[in-house]
């Protein structure tokens, strides 16, 4: 058995999670700001972190960028924006066309919807590269998918897959490495899965249902997730690749992490997984430190995954997130004019208290992972 390693101390867990937030703010905003440019947008200010501004400075094109108290989060507020989630002011109408033609507001809808569509879209781009980088400096490594051993009383054994078989697609998409059969069974919630292998050259087609088991990770946090019960060859190959081949690997894996959060998510909307496999703030702060505590190349990996996170979730289609923006565009788009600013004033405000709604059951959840309600049950009883 593997013995554990320590947990990363609070300060240490603290000022890596901000590191990688901060870094992922900027990453977010400036394709806002830098899309917002492009269009000639005006630009009040591009804030690092919230609350009281501690210090900045204004450019040459009038835009403040000032550092706030809060250091977690950010934002970009275009001019005639009421507050950070952009929600305008009605009052702009009134204002002479020269002036109109700078704001946001008043920006051609396929503009604005760009604009509002680079943030999370620069997310997903800024994973790609940093895979990339990580496969052009050390190689792209996979496993063929080709098993080599079978649990006797496993799923994939009741199935009737043996070893020596070639696992080639799963629910219908296609298996390049054994990396895929992997994380197509961990995402899985027990559900049967659809598996396509050959074997001698004959393609076979089975039912595997997924085994849900627990597992203790190296920092002692206990893991649900699926088991097919087969081992892989262990014959690792470490593919060098240049940029153009290490750019194809990287939007594979993050379309394929993306899927998985996809699947995840609908899972737990269907309640085939609890709500309690989705982390909250504190949750995601602690595995940023066991990551960052395992070395820079952790960290930068874990820091992609992340941002691959913020992208989607950014494009769910809540107001307030940017995905909610381009929902009210569409609806725009099909009316042929803009959405009323009171229906827009109680999208937000529906939206904020989704949005505010989750982040206290996730911190809920969270508290009580880290055994904080155990120590009060301790203390009251």
């Amino acid at each position: 058995m593997t013995d554990l390693l320590p947990q990363p101390g609070i300060l240490f867990t603290l000022a890596t999670y901000i590191v990688m937030v901060a870094i992922l703010v900027v990453v977010h905003e400036g394709g806002h700001y830098l899309a917002g440019r492009y269009f000639g947008v005006k630009i009040d200010a591009f804030a690092f972190g919230f609350g009281r501004e501690l210090f900045g400075y204004d450019d040459s094109r009038g835009t403040r960028w000032k550092f706030n108290l809060i250091p977690l989060g950010g934002y970009v507020k275009f001019t005639g924006d009421m507050n950070a989630a952009s929600q305008p002011d009605p009052q702009l109408a009134a204002l002479p066309a020269s002036e109109r033609a700078e704001l946001f507001l008043f920006k051609p809808l396929w503009q604005r919807a760009i604009i509002v569509a680079a943030g999370p879209l620069i997310n997903f781009a800024f994973a790609i590269l940093i895979l990339a980088g990580v496969y052009m400096a050390l190689g792209h490594p996979s496993t063929p998918p080709v098993v080599s051993a079978v649990v006797a009383d496993g799923p994939a054994a009741a199935a009737g897959i043996r070893p020596g078989d070639r696992i080639t697609a799963i629910d219908g998409s296609s298996v390049d490495r054994f990396e895929d059969i992997a994380n197509a069974a961990m995402t899985s919630a027990g559900a049967p899965m659809t598996v396509a292998f050959e074997r001698a050259g004959v393609e076979k087609t089975v039912t595997v249902t997924p085994k849900i088991v627990e597992t203790v990770d190296r920092f002692g946090g206990v893991v649900r997730h699926g088991r097919l019960g087969i081992a892989r060859s262990g014959a690792q190959v470490v593919e060098n690749v240049g940029p153009i081949n290490a750019l194809r690997y990287g939007v594979a894996d993050t379309w394929g992490i993306t899927v998985s959060i996809a699947r995840t998510i609908r899972q737990i909307v269907m309640g085939e997984r609890s709500l309690d496999e989705l982390g909250g703030p504190i949750k995601t702060g602690q595995v940023t430190g066991q990551q960052a505590s395992l070395g820079v190349l952790s960290f930068i990996v874990f820091m992609a995954f992340f941002s691959i996170n913020l992208g989607f979730i950014n494009l769910i289609p809540i107001p307030m997130l940017d995905g909610g923006h381009l929902l009210l565009y569409a609806v725009e788009a099909v009316r042929r004019q803009p959405i009323g600013a009171k229906v827009q004033e109680w999208a937000f405000m529906s939206g904020f208290a989704a949005i505010m709604s989750l982040m206290v059951v996730l911190t809920w959840n969270d508290l009580g992972a880290v055994g904080v309600w155990a120590r009060v049950a301790s203390w009251l009883s």
